[in-house]
Parts: C-alpha cells; structure tokens; sequence
C-alpha cells in the first residue's frame, strides 16, 4: 500500500488562486501525485461550501475510445 504524501506547498498554492479567474495547469513527471493533489484539493472545496455540482473531474485514462 503506497503512503500519500500531502504537498502543502502546493496545496497552498491552489488555494491562494483559487479565486484568481485564470486557468490553472498542474505538471509534472509521472507518477509524482498530480491526480492525488487535485483530489486533496477537491475534498478541500468541498469542505469549504463547494457543492459537487461545482466539481468537475475527468479521467482521461478511464475513457475508452471506440474504433
């Protein structure tokens, strides 16, 4: 079972835009927890009055093509 770490940094900084009406690009490497960041960061709205209807998330690796 694989530990999740909280990036505070990070998290910190999608909160302090969080309100700033521009487009926010997450990046990096592989495998270094940018879907596990986004989560936290979605428990987070919710927390704070967000309702579901105001998320939205998609898995692009979950959609399945048809040829």
């Amino acid at each position: 079972m694989h530990k999740i770490i909280e990036r505070v940094e990070y998290s910190n900084r999608l909160k302090d835009v969080k309100e700033k009406n521009v487009i926010k690009i997450i990046t990096g490497i592989r495998r270094c927890g940018k879907s596990v960041l986004l989560s936290q960061f979605q428990d987070y709205l919710k927390q704070n009055g967000a309702s579901i209807d105001q998320i939205v998330s998609l898995n692009f690796e979950e959609l399945k093509t048809k040829n």
